[in-house]
């Protein structure tokens, strides 16, 4: 298993690391709460077990209190998604390391963007995103949309990163 140590502003005690089948329950609970807050989509527990290899989670105490994936669309394009923190962490850089870790994986592959649709763009923006219209991304993003009781309407800001610039 591949454990991360990553540099960080803060020192934090857990670990970040590859999500296992273990963690997929409560992967699901904790994007269920944010979920139930209309903050990002539901997930199923067959859809996390389908794709636990595109997740990172942050351990402590032998907990999973965040969590961020990547998804990769096509060759050149690869989507930062479910990110979640329990909302007792929220300001420890948690969130912020998990993402810079899916960046690092999508440019491991060779990736040269990576979008995300999310509700808090200053965080993306702090990472080096910028703000694009949505119609702008391919139509398989979409993929995942239609399940939003939201849909078409869609009120989440598109943003994308270009890792050679970054």
């Amino acid at each position: 298993m591949k454990q991360e140590t990553v540099s960080n502003s803060v020192t934090l005690p857990g670990i970040f690391r590859e999500a296992l089948i273990k963690d997929v329950e409560t992967m699901q609970k904790l994007i269920q709460v944010h979920a139930d807050k209309d903050l990002m989509l539901k997930r199923h527990a067959n859809e996390l077990y389908e794709t636990v290899r595109e997740y990172n989670v942050y351990e402590e105490d032998g907990r999973i209190v965040g969590l961020c994936g990547l998804k990769v669309i096509w060759k050149d394009l690869a989507e930062v998604r479910s990110l979640a923190v329990d909302e007792k962490h929220f300001g420890r850089d948690i969130g912020q390391t998990l993402v810079r870790m899916a960046l690092d994986e999508a440019r491991r592959l060779g990736i040269a963007r990576v979008f995300t649709l999310t509700y808090v763009p200053r965080f993306f923006e702090k990472l080096g995103f910028r703000v694009v219209d949505k119609s702008t991304l391919p139509h398989k993003v979409w993929g995942d949309c239609v399940r939003c009781h939201k849909f078409p309407d869609c009120d989440e800001t598109g943003m994308i990163l270009d890792l050679a610039q970054a």
